[in-house]
Formats: structure tokens, C-alpha cells, sequence
């Protein structure tokens, strides 16, 4: 036996993402993968509950998610939920319901997890290059901050400060209004404290984005430079007068318009004017030319464990 099947669903607060993998002894190779808009969060992210529509567009997803993974045989699955359930009252109600009607085991994973997971998963993507390098991932309920090297993580710390909290506390007019961001500034300046000490005390020299929102930018970059992504590409380098450029675009532009930016996908539109500054607020902390853009984040994680375990049998 030199090859196995597993699966991982990854349970965002926006995005339920489906990755079936086969292991092999020197990695793995995506067979399939899906991701869907889920919003668990929606309506209800800041009141610590998860609405009864959203639970419904969640047990269709995970339906569809269990059909795919049937198709396939595959008995490994690693199923794990993030901030959206991790704060909710009735989350523990729904991860009961979901293993009831469905048959998935949710395990429900702290920030810090979620934080290391998420600095594996960029360690498999192959960013890290030797400096101190402050990695973000932003998701839509809680914002994962890691300072560390390819050898070692030296301060991890989850945050319930994502897109979908933000977009609800301060997104109220579009584009969005001037004093908007001034709010949300002073917002992120009083929950990141923490952050900005670490940042001062390991002095990081390099920016790593995870995933999501750094995708989507990444991708906005290229579609202007006419250029395409390479197939097998995780590792991207978003130029710094490149990002800003790109922000000053998404503050000025509604909805309709930023719906028309090529390289913008519907997903991200509503969430990405705040993910946009939340990296602008960052950027005054850490001197960096350039920002590099992983598209490994939590789940290739979760792959590099399943992995681990795989080559230890």
C-alpha cells in the first residue's frame, strides 16, 4: 500500500472548502477540490449564534461535500470547524446534528490550533525563506497572526476580528466612507495590541499572506498585468505599490463596480474592502517592498498532519 485517499473540509465562517487528496511517500496530489460561499456566519456571526439559514446552507453544502467523498471510497476525512461554530451557543447543537443526519465528525479547533495548522499549511506551500516572517490568514470570523521562521513558530495568536465581523461593524455605506476606516482603525489598533507588541519584540521582515482574500488580490494583480497564474504556482509576490494601488481601487468602487474588477471573484466582494485595510493597517507595523501570497493556508495544514501520519506507517 503506497498510496491513500483522504479528504478534509475545511468549515469557514464565509467558505466551506472540499480537498480530496492521494498520499503518497513524497506528498500528495489533489484529486478534487470545491469551494462553496457558504457565509455560516451571516446574520448572525456577531451575536455569537449561527442563523437558521445559514445552518441550512451548511447541511446542503456538507450533503453534497459527503457525495463527493462517497464517490471517491474514501474513509479518511478530516472535517474541522473554525470560528463561526467555535463562538456560536448552538454550535455544539449543530456539529451533533451534522454527525447525526450526515455522518461527519466536525472537530471544532481553538484559534491557536487554527493558527499553527494555518503556519503548516504555508510551510507546505514553500514561502518561508529562512527570515522572520509575520503569516496572516484573514477569514470571515477570526484573523490567524503567526511570527516565526520555516523552523519554528515564536508567537501565534488568533484574533475574532475577521471579514464578515468587520463588514458587519463598519461596512455600512459603498463605497465605503473615510470615517468608516477611521473607525475601523481604531478598532484594530486597540484589538491587535497584542500583535503590534509581538511585532516590535520579533522584529518580522517579511509579509505572508494565506489564502482567501491574498488569492483574490493576487489575482486582481495578474488579470492587470495581463498575466496568468501557473498551474502548481502556491507561492505568489503581490509589489507592494501593486497592493496599494489595488486598495485605493477597492475603497473607491461600490459593489457593481468592484464586481467588475477582472480577477474579482463574487465571493469576496462584499468582504474585501475590509480585508483590504485590515492588510494596509498591517502594513504600517512591518517594512516590506512586497507581500508574499500563499495559497496554502488551513486545510494543506490539515494535509501536511494526515501526511505526517501517512509516512509514519
Amino acid at each position: 500500500m503506497n498510496s491513500q485517499k483522504a479528504a478534509v473540509i475545511d468549515m469557514g465562517t464565509n467558505t466551506f472548502h472540499l480537498l480530496l487528496v492521494e498520499l503518497n511517500q513524497t506528498g500528495f496530489k489533489t484529486i478534487y477540490k470545491e469551494k462553496i460561499p457558504v457565509k455560516l456566519g451571516k446574520g448572525g456571526i456577531n451575536q455569537n449564534h449561527l442563523a437558521e439559514d445559514a445552518q441550512k446552507r451548511a447541511f446542503h453544502t456538507l450533503r453534497h461535500f459527503k457525495n463527493l467523498i462517497d464517490g471517491e471510497h474514501i474513509d479518511q476525512v478530516f472535517a474541522f470547524a473554525t470560528s463561526a461554530v467555535r463562538n456560536a451557543e448552538n454550535g455544539k447543537e449543530f456539529v451533533r446534528k451534522v454527525k447525526e443526519d450526515i455522518g461527519i465528525t466536525i472537530e471544532v479547533i481553538s484559534g491557536v490550533e487554527e493558527a499553527q495548522m494555518i503556519y503548516e499549511g504555508i510551510r507546505l506551500s514553500g514561502s518561508l525563506n529562512g527570515q522572520v516572517e509575520l503569516m496572516m490568514d484573514i477569514g470571515g470570523g477570526s484573523v490567524e497572526f503567526i511570527i516565526g521562521t520555516s523552523q519554528e513558530v515564536f508567537w501565534k495568536q488568533s484574533f475574532e476580528i475577521g471579514g464578515q465581523r468587520l463588514l458587519e461593524l463598519f461596512h455600512y455605506h459603498d463605497p465605503i466612507l473615510p470615517e468608516e476606516i477611521s473607525k475601523l482603525e481604531a478598532y484594530l489598533e486597540i484589538k491587535l495590541s497584542s500583535l503590534i507588541e509581538a511585532i516590535e519584540r520579533f522584529k518580522p521582515t517579511g509579509l505572508v499572506g494565506a489564502s482567501g482574500t491574498f488569492d483574490t488580490l493576487t489575482d486582481i494583480y495578474f488579470e492587470s498585468m495581463l498575466q496568468c497564474k501557473l498551474t502548481g504556482q502556491h507561492v505568489f509576490e503581490l509589489p507592494l505599490e501593486e497592493f496599494e494601488k489595488i486598495h485605493r481601487m477597492l475603497l473607491s468602487k461600490n459593489k457593481e463596480e468592484r464586481l467588475l474588477i477582472p480577477g474579482m471573484i463574487p465571493m469576496r466582494v462584499d468582504m474585501i474592502v475590509v480585508a483590504s485595510s485590515l492588510i494596509e493597517f498591517i502594513l504600517r507595523y512591518i517594512p516590506v517592498r512586497s507581500i508574499t501570497c500563499s495559497h496554502y493556508a488551513l486545510k494543506e495544514g490539515a494535509i501536511s498532519r494526515v501526511m505526517k501520519q501517512f509516512a509514519a506507517i
